[in-house]
């Protein structure tokens, strides 16, 4: 008997994405659809050469395309990609949410699926009663579902608000009661989708040791979206990368992790990134790698470490906001800083434009390549956030000129550290 649980062959999902005519931004009015109706069932009588005329207000869109992989049963499998993707297009496939145009699945078992806040909770019915339909709606009994009551409720910290309807509910209390079903009322295969983030970070620690548990133990198949690629790497055994619709590839967690960051490393090769002007009145137009005082993507081990940052601006602002955090090659953040909390001579501008130099001085990072996510702000309300936008290489070198150099297998961090004996002898 064959141990396959998830089974996709050629899957693909195709949506046709409506475009507003120019000059034509209105609204339908009945006699618009009644009309739209009649022309609809008299184009069919129109001869084909007619109907093959493309429509410009009509667009496809592929979501999935020719995806094919199979899981097995306990595996831990992370899906991971770019925004866009089709990650969550292809959760929603395998929930049964949504179908497919072409291509086939075959699933052994219950799917339970968290894909986002508030998923198969009735807003008006309390925790309580939502407890007992979502089993319900997995196949399990009233006695089933009263054996794992209390433990879904003390996992989900909300013994309190038990009896309130959810739609009261903050959106971590959604999710925390809304993973505790999913993971407690057994299901064969649970499907958890990025909604964790929306959760603290101890009770995120608290779900990726019960999706483990629930792996490791009761020997369920866990798959897991996330952009935290460290999540994946300490959860998942292997992992799927996906891209425009497609699989780039499937391997092992780190192989396809190492795989997804390396694609955005690559992107920005260059010391100086010039970025499309978003829909916003406020962007970075630029940034510039400065490495010992040379714009560059290589800086040595000892070497000061600058970002130089060029930002525009419809109207005049005051005191800009300039964040940045710097990644490891594994997406782990390593140093994060902004100007709002540091006292600055930003707070004295008042332009439409202008460049903005952080100086971080000496960075003891260890060899290996690291990323920079820049975001801007007006003090008030973010504006501008590029991910990975920047790129550098730390080089190894003797800094301490002993003839000795750091070696990264422990830490991210070397540290200059004053060391002295206090006393000899015996203490």
């Amino acid at each position: 008997m064959s141990d396959t649980v998830i089974q996709v062959e050629n899957l693909s999902k195709k949506y046709i994405i409506g475009h507003q005519q120019e000059g034509r931004y209105r609204y339908t009015t009945l006699r618009d659809s009644l009309t739209g109706g009649v022309k609809s069932i008299r184009a069919k009588f129109l001869n084909t050469a007619r109907r093959s005329i493309p429509n410009p207000a009509r667009e496809e869109f592929w979501a999935l395309k020719d995806v094919s992989f199979e899981i097995k049963q306990g595996d831990r499998v992370g899906i991971i990609g770019r925004n866009g993707a089709g990650k969550s297009t292809l959760l929603k496939i395998l929930s049964r949410i949504t179908e497919p145009t072409t291509g086939r699945i075959s699933i052994k078992g219950r799917v339970a699926s968290l894909l986002e806040v508030g998923t198969g909770f009735h807003p008006e019915l309390t925790g309580r009663e939502n407890i007992y339909l979502n089993g319900a709606i997995l196949g399990m009994s009233r006695v089933e579902i009263k054996r794992k009551f209390d433990e879904i409720v003390d996992f989900a910290e909300v013994e309190k608000f038990l009896d309130t309807p959810v739609k009261r509910y903050s959106s971590g209390m959604y999710v925390r009661l809304a993973f505790a079903v999913a993971a407690h009322l057994e299901p064969e295969i649970l499907v958890v989708d990025e909604v964790l983030a929306v959760g603290d970070a101890q009770f995120q620690k608290k779900c990726m040791g019960k999706m483990s548990d629930v792996s490791e133990k009761e020997g369920r198949t866990v798959l897991f979206v996330s952009h935290n690629m460290v999540a994946i790497n300490s959860l998942c055994q292997g992992a799927i990368m996906l891209d425009a619709g497609m699989v780039v590839l499937i391997g092992t967690a780190k192989e396809t992790t190492d795989k997804y960051l390396s694609i955005g490393i690559e992107k920005t090769t260059s010391h100086t990134v010039t970025f499309p002007k978003p829909v916003n009145s406020l962007w970075i137009e630029s940034a510039t790698i400065v490495c010992d005082g040379i714009a560059s993507t290589q800086l040595y081990m000892g070497d000061s470490l600058m970002i130089d940052i060029v930002f525009n601006s419809i109207v005049a602002i005051r005191n800009p906001t300039i964040g940045f955090v710097i990644y490891s090659s594994q997406g782990e953040p390593i140093i994060n800083a902004n100007n709002y909390y540091q006292k600055s001579n930003l707070e004295t501008i008042q332009s439409r434009n202008g460049k903005i130099r952080c100086n971080l001085g000496v960075v003891p990072l260890m060899q290996g390549t690291y990323s920079i996510s820049l975001w801007l702000s007006n003090g008030t309300q973010d504006y501008h956030f590029l991910e990975n936008a920047l790129s550098f290489e730390v080089i190894e070198q003797d800094i301490w000129g002993n003839g000795r150099t750091p070696t990264g297998n422990i830490s991210f961090l070397w540290w200059p550290t004053d060391f002295h004996l206090l006393g000899d002898g015996m203490l």
